[in-house]
């Protein structure tokens, strides 16, 4: 309530990247001490619903989606904000600023965001030294993190096999598991990556990393909600073949509809990337057909318009194995985790499952 009431109004009245590097900033000063994370857990800390995806345990299903925290700078606060798991990036083999400003955009009446990004980041390198001074300084979450990998806008798609293995190499230490995102709309023809040459040359290069490193971290995949079902299948048992561990359903997408709110309409005439409720019904069909086509082989992660306890219960029914949210946090508040989670504990409750993993894919039993 005092973050409908106080804190999204006022950020409402500023520029939207201004506004989500002035509360990743205050995140970032809380997590430095134990009385600032303690002082968040006391007010947002969820209940545990434990499941284990990947030979992973989590708490509970529900992480910070990636885009949030991209330079990884607050990662132990997102545990005290009730997430169990937290995906940082997207990080690329080299730094870039990403596109020209404004980029980032909020539909209030749609709760849905647009952003044109385009993977602003300090680079791998940058990054990996960050996370070693972490590391050192006992700022290490206990929770499961995964890292989201792009490719270089610099970089050709015949170079962008190298790219995401350089990559994934600098930060293999920094991390639990590995999400390849091919599905970005905001760099210039990264999502050709999906097409089956391609994506068989990336996956097959980071595998050859994996192999070397001689430990198996989970490789993830990241699908365009925009893909046919015919072209998202076609992928998918590409992937499959070439070792994936699991799918990410989905990313944001470029198709609109006409909204009946003016400031709606004017933000949905950007270019870039939609997420929040108008993704929901996409994302969730793409987590279906997954599940339908390859049942629990392949875990999968449900992203796109997750709000509430029923749009939670209905990605983990359709079959993912682990959800995450992102524009929920900008417009419900931190609240919205330990809601969700104490609300799917009912659910797991009322539907007899013994636990949260018995619940994934019933719908199609």
């Amino acid at each position: 309530m005092p973050y409908r009431m106080f804190g999204r109004p006022l950020l409402g009245l500023i520029d939207s990247e201004r506004a989500h590097g002035l509360g990743l900033s205050s995140l970032a000063r809380l997590e430095r001490s134990s009385l600032g994370r303690n002082l968040l857990k006391s007010l947002y800390q969820s209940p545990e619903l434990p499941t284990n995806v990947f030979g992973i345990s989590f708490n509970h299903p529900l992480g910070i989606a990636a885009g949030f925290d991209k330079k990884a700078q607050a990662l132990s606060a997102w545990p005290s904000l009730g997430f169990s798991w937290m995906e940082y990036g997207g990080i690329t083999r080299f730094p870039q600023d990403g596109n020209s400003k404004p980029r980032m955009f909020r539909a209030n009446k749609e709760n849905a965001l647009i952003n044109r990004m385009g993977f602003n980041n300090p680079g791998a390198l940058a990054v990996r030294d960050n996370l070693i001074d972490r590391k050192s300084t006992g700022l290490w979450p206990n929770n499961p993190v995964a890292a989201n990998i792009g490719r270089s806008k610099k970089v050709s798609n015949d170079e962008a096999a190298n790219d995401y293995s350089s990559t994934l190499d600098i930060l293999w230490d920094y991390s639990d598991l590995f999400v390849l995102n091919v599905s970005s709309p905001n760099t210039p023809g990264l999502r050709e990556l999906q097409e089956a040459d391609h994506l068989a040359n990336v996956l097959d290069s980071c595998n050859l990393i994996r192999d070397r490193k001689g430990s198996h971290k989970p490789l993830l995949l990241k699908f365009s909600p925009d893909m046919s079902d015919e072209d998202l299948l076609i992928s998918a048992e590409v992937a499959i073949k070439s070792k994936i561990d699991g799918f990410v359903a989905t990313n944001t997408t470029i198709s609109r509809y006409v909204p009946k709110n003016s400031q709606s309409r004017s933000v949905f005439a950007e270019s870039g990337g939609l997420s929040g409720r108008p993704l929901r019904k996409r994302s969730l069909e793409v987590v279906n057909l997954l599940y339908s086509h390859n049942g629990s082989e392949v875990p999968i992660v449900g992203v796109g318009g997750i709000d509430s306890v029923e749009s939670a219960w209905d990605m983990i029914i359709s079959g993912a194995s682990l959800i995450q949210l992102y524009s929920a946090l900008v417009f419900n508040g931190p609240s919205v985790v330990s809601k969700i989670i104490k609300g799917l504990k009912v659910k797991v409750k009322e539907n007899n499952f013994s636990n949260i993993g018995e619940a994934v894919g019933s719908k199609h039993t």
